[in-house]
């Protein structure tokens, strides 16, 4: 089959149903908008994985999402969605960008969440935009864009809980949303929730379990998404 899109992690292919996908997990690793990219085998099962147990969490928890359930190792089942091209980042801890943008040093907590909303554009490197880009350039209603923070916050909370269970700060992450495609007035939370989009340290160590670890070449990348998985697995199932 020919897939409907490819990115630089999944790819989305169309199934009989046309109101769902099988989204599947590739085993590539990108960073600073694709210019550092490599394939670790795993990655795309461990990845599938973590994203699968969240999201079951998170619908037990009254989020609404466009998973529906996992077909193998590297591929789920979700419903087909139009994504937004507004990315919602909540960071509870500075780092990455944030730090860049302000000069101030990486570990510091801040004293409420900081939500931020970007572009969805690989061509313009995903720029930060506001309330007022996103009304002129016609990518979501107020309305639409209160639903987003406020899912985002909620999210947070749930996510910020659960990882403290397993032993891991959530310092920052991305998430994207999407209309329904058998009803566009319904948004629902979509791509994934892994380390990939997720900033994790360790609560003891602060050793960083996440896609940093390709990002600076600290080593040991697939050992900690593995780590992630294990910590996760046993809270859950």
């Amino acid at each position: 089959m020919t897939p409907l899109y490819e990115g630089k992690s999944k790819r989305l292919w169309a199934t009989e149903n046309p109101q769902t996908l099988r989204m599947e997990f590739k085993n590539d690793a990108t960073a600073f908008n694709g210019e550092k990219k490599e394939s670790f085998e795993n990655k795309g099962r461990f990845n599938n994985a973590i994203s699968t147990l969240i999201y079951g969490m998170l619908e037990k928890e009254g989020v609404p999402t466009h998973f529906i359930r996992q077909i193998d190792d590297t591929n789920v089942e979700v419903k087909k969605v139009e994504i937004l091209m507004v990315e919602v980042i909540v960071r509870n801890v500075s780092a990455g960008s944030y730090c860049k943008r302000t000069g101030i040093e990486e570990g510091r907590p801040f004293s409420q969440p900081i939500v931020e909303f970007s572009y969805k554009s690989d061509e313009l490197g995903d720029p930060l935009i506001n309330d007022d880009y996103i009304r002129e350039m016609g990518l979501a209603t107020p309305q639409d864009l209160a639903f987003l923070r406020n899912s985002a916050l909620k999210v947070n909370e749930i996510l910020t809980a659960f990882f403290a269970k397993c032993g891991l700060k959530l310092v920052d992450f991305k998430l994207e949303f999407g209309r329904l495609a058998s009803d566009p007035s319904v948004i629902v939370l979509a791509d994934e929730i892994s380390p990939d989009g997720c900033r994790l340290w360790d609560l003891k160590t602060g050793e960083k379990m996440d896609k940093d670890r390709f990002r600076r070449g600290l080593g040991n990348f697939m050992e900690a998404y593995e780590e992630v998985l294990g910590r996760v697995r046993e809270q859950i199932v």
